[in-house]
């Protein structure tokens, strides 16, 4: 019979054998040698009656009953430190905090935010990964994720932060250039710089006289973030249509106008910090969810 010490060392194991990909690396990041963790694995695997791990000379692999044991593992150890921790401290918020956020809204939105509540909470190690690639926050990957839009039916609880608008922009010297448009189907004869995540032919929406309507517009220059095309309007090279976290500094020194503003259908974009919800849900995760919904909004 396993006790309840080995047990928790063994889910430490294996999750750092995940993180590192090798026995010699998890053996080095534990004290172990890797003859050590193997043998761990084979009690584990054996215990359990199935195979974790693919191993060959070159790689580990995970299997999908090692999958699941992963994200098992993570859960049971982050519970068991915010426990400890939160005993040891009185309940204060404490541990490490994963956080996922896309590039551009968390350059410019959530990392201006963290020296505020390292202050405010000074036991909470702050991780975040700044990335435009969906985490998978129920496996493990993240405590918390920061998603824009309409959200996918989960197991995950989400909570509104904020919310950003989108505006049509270019710079002044450009409409200088190339003129300004004064009604939507003016945009035909300019170069309107587009997402390339969107549809093939890309739309922006308008309103006219209480009426909805899309306009097909086309450009030179696609990109993945709103930083990167507002970057791209504000050194005169097109018309973009982004979300206004991403321009703000630039409207606000006069780099970039609002165009077609009388036509501004008022969509906005729902932001929301997604995680692991239910009672066991950790003090830390709540602190940082609290206090982004105080300050993006």
């Amino acid at each position: 019979m396993v006790g309840s010490a080995d047990r928790a060392r063994e889910l430490e194991l294996f999750v750092a054998i995940a993180g590192a990909g090798s026995f010699s690396g998890a053996g080095r990041d534990l004290g172990l040698s890797p003859s050590a963790v193997g043998r761990a694995i084979d009690r584990i695997e054996a215990r359990l009656g199935v195979r974790l791990l693919l191993r060959s000379t070159r790689a580990l692999t995970l299997t999908a009953e090692g999958q699941a044991y992963l994200q098992a593992a993570r859960r049971i150890l982050a519970d068991l430190d915010d426990a400890e921790q939160q005993i040891a401290d009185q309940g204060a918020p404490r541990g490490r905090l994963r956080v996922s956020a896309a590039q551009a809204h968390g350059r410019l939105s959530i990392v201006p935010l963290l020296g505020d509540f390292a202050a405010r909470y000074p036991h909470i190690l702050i991780d975040i990964a700044l990335t435009d690639r969906l985490v998978d926050v129920a496996a493990g990957q993240a405590d918390v994720a920061i998603r824009f839009g309409p959200l996918p039916d989960s197991s995950l609880t989400a909570r509104k932060v904020g919310q950003t608008g989108r505006l049509i922009v270019a710079s002044p010297d450009y409409l200088a250039r190339a003129g300004t448009p004064q009604v939507p189907e003016d945009l035909h004869a300019h170069n309107c710089l587009n997402f390339n995540f969107r549809r093939a032919e890309p739309v922006w929406p308008f309103r006219r006289d209480g009426r909805d309507f899309a306009l097909s517009v086309r450009g030179n220059i696609e990109a993945n973030n709103g930083e990167t095309l507002g970057q791209l309007a504000a050194a005169g090279v097109g018309i973009a249509r982004v979300g206004t976290f991403s321009i703000a500094r630039e409207l606000e020194e006069g780099r970039l106008v609002p165009l077609l503003e009388a036509f501004n259908p008022g969509d906005v974009e729902q932001i929301h910090a997604v995680f692991v919800g239910g009672t066991a849900k950790p003090a830390r995760v709540r602190a940082f969810v609290d206090f982004l919904a105080e300050n993006l909004r």
